[in-house]
């Protein structure tokens, strides 16, 4: 059978969430480090956006899609539950993490210090700011949310959670983030038990460089 490649910048949240996912499944797979608008990427996502994966004559683009391959295709423990409705609050917690969480944490405040649009490259202060009073309220949501079980979703590590740590990882890292998980200690908690699982900690990025 032919190595499953996952494809685009090992910083990406996204791309390390495939990488988790190959890793608590247990399968074999090639990182391809490659950027968005690469000939690569450009080659199986319509928008060149990454990740993308391979997989002999099977390609996906989208880390849900991916990571939904890799759940169903490959034995190893399950990384979505079986019952209706965990799956579904599963789900629910994907989409919150792609949709609310991402945009705010990623693409607003941590884009704004390491690719800061400013004429001299420093950090964007205005668009940090501006990102403060959103993430405040999700991380409050966040922590509140892992209090009864330690994940976001029943009593085991799921794509939920996967989908989430490596936001929190990067999160704790800069300076007005990492401030407000110190505040959360049951959500800074929940960040260091799942870091240390061997899918995390054997696919941790390299040090990101911030300006």
């Amino acid at each position: 059978m032919p190595e499953l490649e996952i494809m685009g910048n090992p910083h990406s949240n996204y791309v390390w969430v495939c990488r988790i996912a190959c890793t608590e499944k247990g399968v074999p797979y090639t990182l391809v480090p490659v950027l968005p608008n690469s000939p690569e990427i450009a080659a199986i996502h319509p928008f060149r956006k990454i990740p993308a994966m391979r997989h002999g004559a099977v390609t996906l683009c989208e880390s849900r899609a991916i990571c939904a391959y890799i759940d169903r295709a490959f034995p190893g423990p399950a990384l979505m539950p079986e019952d209706p409705v965990a799956h579904a609050r599963v789900e629910q917690w994907i989409s919150l993490v792609n949709t609310s969480i991402d945009p705010v944490c990623m693409r607003q405040y941590l884009v704004s210090y390491v690719f800061p649009r400013t004429p001299d490259r420093s950090p964007d202060r205005a668009a940090i700011e501006a990102a403060l009073p959103g993430m405040e309220r999700q991380i409050a949501v966040l922590a509140a949310a892992v209090a009864p079980t330690g994940h976001l979703v029943g009593a085991a590590f799921t794509l939920a959670d996967a989908f989430l740590v490596p936001i929190l990882h990067y999160l704790a890292q800069m300076p007005e983030s990492g401030a407000m998980l110190a505040k959360a200690p049951g959500l800074l908690a929940y960040l260091e038990r799942h870091r240390a699982r061997p899918s995390l900690a054997e696919t941790l990025p390299p040090p990101m460089r911030r300006r």
